[in-house]
């Protein structure tokens, strides 16, 4: 992991978020802390040898930029806002990471199902399984980090879908956790 890279990153980060607010003004101190590290937190649960991931609803690439950067793993980011896509372009020429960008909706990006899928902060789960299994390879994983809701996301999520759920919670990371979503099917495929 190349942390001078990540370091560029963040400060790409906070130069682009003065023009096109790809994080909050009260968050630009602690972009290390809140997003980079936050993102780092995935990084033992990628499965080993993971050729290759996708990142959902990308924004300021948090997670999906992060964890290119460094796995060195190419991922395919999408994100909708043209500006951001154009942030994340930029940023992965001026870094070197192997990222592929895709500016447009989920629904229909043009991508390959891939092993590894990642998302932060994009939507409730019932919604994030809908956006996210299409996309999901046969025996991959999602990685999503969650806040204090993520019993109530499940709960309601439960109805409409069927998968594994590992949550992982270690407790210094307080009510946070990182839910681990494997052989999601709509409940309506029985």
């Amino acid at each position: 992991m190349s942390e001078a890279k990540l370091r560029q990153f963040a400060a790409l980060v906070e130069k682009w978020s003065l023009k096109i607010n790809l994080v909050s003004k009260s968050d630009l101190p602690h972009i290390w802390e809140r997003h980079v590290q936050d993102s780092l937190r995935l990084l033992p649960y990628i499965p080993a040898n993971t050729p290759r991931a996708i990142d959902l609803g990308s924004g300021a690439g948090f997670p999906g930029m992060v964890l290119c950067i460094a796995t060195g793993i190419p991922f395919e980011l999408i994100e909708s806002d043209t500006r951001k896509a154009a942030f994340l372009k930029e940023a992965a020429r001026l870094t070197g990471a192997p990222a592929k960008v895709h500016n447009t909706r989920i629904e229909v990006a043009p991508v390959e199902p891939a092993l590894l899928i990642t998302a932060r902060a994009l939507a409730a789960l019932d919604k994030l399984l809908g956006l996210a299994a299409p996309h999901l390879a046969p025996g991959g994983v999602c990685l999503f980090p969650k806040g204090r809701g993520w019993q109530a996301e499940l709960t309601a999520a439960s109805p409409l879908w069927h998968m594994n759920v590992e949550r992982i919670s270690p407790s210094e990371w307080g009510e946070s956790c990182i839910l681990k979503v494997s052989h999601i099917r709509h409940a309506g495929e029985d």
